[in-house]
């Protein structure tokens, strides 16, 4: 079930360009492509044919003002026609500002008020757990500013409290925070009982490592460092 085929870096900067259309993006976008490919390449266990199977994996992006790079990257994988890139944010398109579940292939959440995502990825990990899936794991991508909202932090202990060994949160770091946190992001995690990892977020091997390094016995985050300003 797994996607395995590499995205061409060429490819996906093509259909980045085609859902820019002449407009800007910040570091909110630039900063998610890398794990966002790592992901879909060789980690989650979804294809556009196993998009409604109940073990596939599911990603759930909780920025979702960074979905400009999700859309291409979908594209890309055969999730959606190249076609809708080219009216994204119009007024007939499929393809809105933030994401939409019920008008995009393979989006598992409508999603763009921060600090939803994490409980909404909380309560879907609960669920294959009450429906007796042991397999399929629960990704969620975060942006580091949305750790300031206090449903995170919610989500974060009742996670760590009930042992969601089927859930892996990846907070882009790119330093947008308001506010900090003793011994870095992660630490806001593992005083919870979560394990940990801290890796460059362009970094691709560092990436799958620290993605694939849960135990299954208890949630799992990855802190993805982005400071290049992108």
């Amino acid at each position: 079930m797994t996607t395995t085929t590499a995205t061409d870096p060429a490819t996906l900067a093509a259909l980045l360009d085609r859902v820019r259309a002449g407009r800007e993006f910040g570091a909110n976008v630039y900063s998610t492509l890398d794990v966002l490919q790592v992901l879909y390449d060789r980690v989650l266990r979804i294809t556009p044919e196993t998009v409604d199977d109940p073990d596939r994996d599911r990603f759930l992006l909780s920025k979702g003002h960074a979905v400009a790079g999700y859309y291409a990257l979908l594209a890309a994988k055969g999730f959606l026609p190249v076609e809708w890139l080219d009216d994204q944010g119009g007024p007939d398109s499929r393809l809105g500002d933030h994401p939409d579940r019920t008008l995009v292939p393979g989006v598992e959440i409508g999603s763009g008020s921060l600090g939803h995502g994490l409980g909404l990825a909380v309560g879907t990990a609960l669920g294959l757990r009450a429906q007796g899936r042991p397999d399929p794991r629960v990704y969620v991508l975060l942006g580091d500013a949305e750790l300031d909202e206090g449903s995170n932090h919610e989500a974060i202990a009742y996670a760590g409290a009930t042992g969601l060994g089927n859930l892996t949160a990846i907070v882009l770091d790119n330093r947008s925070a308001s506010h900090g946190w003793p011994g870095g992001a992660a630490s806001r995690f593992t005083v919870n009982g979560w394990s940990a990892a801290t890796v460059d977020g362009r970094d691709h091997d560092a990436l799958h490592t620290a993605l694939t390094g849960h135990d299954h016995h208890r949630p799992h985050v990855v802190v993805a460092v982005v400071t290049d300003g992108k």
